[in-house]
């Protein structure tokens, strides 16, 4: 009687980050493809509408994911997340606007004077914790919002906003013909974001990012230091939003008041609870569907398929903030996990992030 060797069974390979990368592949040859809107976007893909809106829809997906660490991974809510995506958009317009650096150069410099207003602020806003935390980051943020508003020397263009200089600017990047090349750089900076907040949540420092946030009194117990922790992670999600809003200044080729305001904190806020908070892909599904729907909207609130409708349907279904807000209020009520808590229902083996409470001995 023969023996045979077991057959080795090779490993099978991890089919998220297939699909992942698949997907990016698909979002990049996009503007190749003559895909129709079909009422979603202004126009076939490959035209510059529909770049730019999609390439915007990467951008605040990119902001939302950093305000997804901050939020749903630190549990810290601010209402001053979007100072630091104006200092990207401000910060790069002013430097450009007032020397001769090129845009790398500029980039660079923006990005560390992020990184110095946000270890600032976070120093002193970490001091206190809970609601007293989420009104001084608010307090922050309409400070800045007032000082773009009204900044005595028109550095920043005050209400009217600030144009983009586009001397140092590679010509690549600047025009409507150019709309495609920044629509794969919104893409790649979605990915990089993406990519950087999952290393995170999926390292050591993750873990013990995620175990203060469960239980802080028990990481100072076992050695760790909450304060550093939350601090490293604010600094990290403002740092990342920097980075957003210096390419969001050249999307949109200049700088607006609201980018740095309170309201589009909450906005931010909106979009994660919608998606699912905790969830990487919920920030990603919450920022686009909510872009999309604020974009869209307003052309479907003209159409003759709204204006037709009787008075009491009229009124309010002409009003996209009204629909939006419905859309929030019934995924609050029904999905309380947000989209990608339903979606995660036929997949109840998914998780997206350790559960804090089993690696908190491990990681401290």
């Amino acid at each position: 009687m023969s023996t045979r060797a077991p057959a080795q069974t090779r490993p099978a390979l991890p089919l998220r980050p297939i699909i992942g990368a698949a997907v990016v592949v698909l979002l990049a040859v996009l503007p190749l493809l003559a895909i129709p809107g079909l009422g979603i976007l202004p126009g076939p893909t490959y035209t510059p509408g529909s770049l730019h809106l999609l390439a915007m829809c990467w951008l605040i997906a990119g902001l939302a994911l950093s305000y997804h660490l901050l939020f749903g991974v630190a549990g810290l809510l601010s209402f001053g997340h979007a100072l630091y995506f104006g200092v990207g958009v401000y910060g790069l317009g002013i430097v450009l606007a007032r020397t001769d650096l090129p845009l790398i150069p500029a980039a660079a410099l923006v990005l560390v004077g992020g990184i110095i207003v946000a270890h600032i602020i976070g120093a002193i806003s970490l001091r206190v914790t809970g609601i007293s935390f989420a009104m001084v980051t608010l307090a922050f943020a309409q400070a800045g919002n007032v000082l773009v508003r009204r900044n005595p020397g028109h550095t920043t263009g005050g209400e009217e906003g600030l144009a983009l200089a586009t001397a140092g600017v590679p010509d690549a990047l600047i025009g409507v013909v150019n709309t495609r090349n920044l629509y794969w750089l919104a893409l790649g900076v979605l990915v990089i974001v993406y990519l950087v907040v999952r290393w995170i949540e999926r390292s050591r420092a993750g873990h013990l990012i995620a175990a203060t946030r469960e239980n802080e009194m028990r990481v100072r117990v076992l050695g760790g230091s909450p304060y550093v922790t939350k601090l490293v992670t604010f600094v990290i999600a403002a740092t990342l939003a920097t980075v957003v809003g210096m390419v969001y200044l050249l999307l949109q080729s200049g700088a607006q008041p609201r980018a740095t305001s309170a309201d589009f904190t909450l906005t931010l806020l909106v979009m994660v609870v919608l998606g699912g908070v905790g969830s990487r892909a919920g920030a990603v599904i919450g920022a686009v569907l909510y872009t999309l729907l604020d974009q869209r909207l307003g052309t479907l609130a003209s159409s003759p398929a709204i204006a037709n409708l009787p008075p009491i349907l009229h009124v309010p279904l002409s009003e996209p903030l009204f629909i939006l807000g419905t859309l929030f209020i019934l995924v609050v009520l029904f999905l309380p996990g947000g989209l990608s808590g339903a979606l995660n229902r036929f997949n109840p083996r998914r998780k997206d992030r350790p559960d804090p409470r089993e690696t908190l001995e491990e990681v401290v």
